[in-house]
């Protein structure tokens, strides 16, 4: 019997570090206050845990002191925390003129006219909108032994009255970081049109990602006559890459160009950076706002209910899964294998697979299976050709990576180079039903390039946009070190440490998986 496949590792892996530069680049890491783990029991079942070591749930008043700690994780930085001489002036957004509003206009609207389009510093938004009475409630997720239900407040996103940059003295840049995602020229289209509603004239792109801040790049002017269609195309137009100078690099390499604001749009390695990029720029006092938009095509975001790219990879799977039905469905005992993304956290496997309709096996990275033995995936196959004739097959590129040999490669951001799980598959299913005298014809598809190189659809689009306009929003009010993403359906800011500390992943007690459990009708492999 082969070995079980763990669920992978909760916590952010450090990159390795493969240069000097890197070294410099990845070791301005955050603390982690918290971490999310899992426990697998005896019956192979995996369960999420939120560890709270600090907390001392014997004390009367824990929950009072959960919550000011709470907002003191959840703080997000700004200017005036290392410069309390800034002086914050009227904003000049305002969508009752169609230029940038100027300080002879401000305050000018009659008192019954005055427009109310701002959010106010103190607006909230409830992190967490389900209230478990019992720590074993499908998806429960619990502070305190008994589930006792704990407001959790994050800071909501938009435009303020005041602002801490005068548009005229701004040069903005932005920067695309990673591998590839549907929806960045959106991203990157409405971040300088906000600009430049605000007032700002110099923009410009940094080319490939952190690499771009080397000095043989040229930076690429960005206006809105540059960016106007360039959401109507996948990629990026800035291009992206992965790694890059070491954030000193970076830095002297702001100041030469004089950039006072920074849109970094990527991962959580990319974010580590920026997060790493806002404390320098910090120590060495600089007036800048580093503010981060999360760009990853696995949803892997912690306290985000989607990352933009995520709905275009499930709709855009269906084309792949589809195809594999229907070479299932029309071959005899036909079997129909598809590889999606998904390192560490298989939510696009999960949510293709309900989509679909058409799975009858999803393999995410989260639960643990058996290929082998009478309770594995390869005997329920057997089990499903004998009744229906064909089988579909959905794994994502991190699961069962034990059943693999282990290599020490790495990408240019440190991450794991993973072996394919889908290739395996699709040989062992090959060999054992050859081995027990009845063929099958199985058919592997991979559509990795096609689903990350599209173009966002009309659900990203539009969360794209939002996420461009709120970036900016949020560095004229003055925050830096902050990302911005959508919590319960509104827009929030969160400090950058607290989405990175560990990669979001699917919970096999949440009522989604069970979903997707009802939907394929595939028992525990293990």
């Amino acid at each position: 019997m082969d070995a079980l496949s763990p669920a992978i590792g909760l916590k952010l892996q450090l990159p390795a570090l493969n240069s000097r530069h890197a070294l410099t680049f990845f070791t301005q890491f955050v603390t982690v206050p918290r971490r999310r783990s899992s426990s697998v029991l005896k019956n192979g079942r995996v369960r999420a845990l939120t560890k709270n070591p600090e907390i001392d749930f014997c004390d009367p008043d824990w929950k009072s002191k959960f919550q000011k700690d709470f907002e003191r994780r959840f703080y997000i930085p700004h200017i005036t925390d290392v410069f309390d001489d800034a002086v914050a002036i009227p904003s000049t957004f305002c969508l009752k003129s169609r230029t940038p509003v100027n300080e002879d206009f401000a305050d000018g609207y009659p008192s019954d006219e005055k427009w109310h389009g701002y959010i106010n510093n103190s607006d909230r938004v409830l992190l967490k909108v389900i209230y478990y009475s019992s720590p074993i409630s499908a998806g429960a997720e619990c502070i305190d032994p008994d589930c006792t239900w704990v407001e959790q407040w994050v800071h909501r996103a938009g435009p303020r009255e005041k602002i801490y940059f005068k548009p005229e003295t701004v040069n903005a840049a932005i920067v695309t970081c990673g591998g590839l995602c549907p929806g960045l020229n959106d991203v990157i289209r409405q971040i300088v049109i906000t600009l430049e509603i605000y007032g700002v004239k110099n923009i410009v792109g940094i080319p490939f990602g952190y690499r771009g801040f080397s000095e043989e790049m040229a930076e690429m002017p960005l206006s809105r006559k540059v960016v106007q269609n360039i959401h109507l195309s996948g990629g990026s137009l800035l291009g992206v890459s992965r790694g890059g100078p070491s954030v000193a690099e970076i830095v002297d390499s702001m100041e030469k160009r004089g950039i006072n604001m920074l849109f970094v749009l990527g991962g959580n390695g990319t974010h580590a950076g920026a997060n790493a990029i806002h404390n320098e720029c910090r120590k060495r006092r600089m007036k800048v706002a580093i503010v981060g938009v999360p760009k990853t095509i696995d949803n892997d975001i912690l306290h985000m209910d989607k990352t933009f790219g995520f709905d275009t990879a499930v709709e855009e799977s269906q084309r792949a899964i589809n195809s594999a039905y229907i070479e299932a469905h029309s071959a005899y005992r036909g079997i129909g294998i598809v590889k999606l993304m998904g390192r560490s956290s298989g939510f696009i496997a999960m949510q293709a697979s309900l989509a679909s309709g058409q799975i009858d096996i999803c393999l995410v990275p989260e639960v643990p299976f058996h290929l082998h033995g009478p309770h594995g995936v390869l005997s329920h196959l057997e089990y499903l050709l004998e009744k229906k004739g064909s089988a579909v097959v959905c794994v994502a590129e991190g699961a069962g990576q034990n059943f693999l040999e282990k290599t020490n490669a790495t990408d240019a951001s440190g991450n794991i180079v993973f072996g394919d799980i889908g290739v395996h598959i699709q040989q062992e299913t090959k060999k054992y039903f050859k081995a027990i005298g009845n063929p099958a014809d199985v058919k592997y598809i991979d559509p990795t390039y096609m689903i990350r190189a599209c173009r966002a659809n009309a659900s990203d689009g539009i969360l794209c946009t939002v996420l461009g306009q709120n970036a900016v929003h949020g560095a004229f009010a003055g925050y830096s070190g902050i990302t911005v993403g959508i919590c319960n359906t509104h827009y929030v800011y969160l400090p950058i440490p607290e989405v990175i500390s560990y990669p979001k992943v699917v919970d096999p007690n949440s009522r989604m998986w069970h979903r997707c459990l009802t939907s394929t009708g595939q028992p525990d492999f293990v």
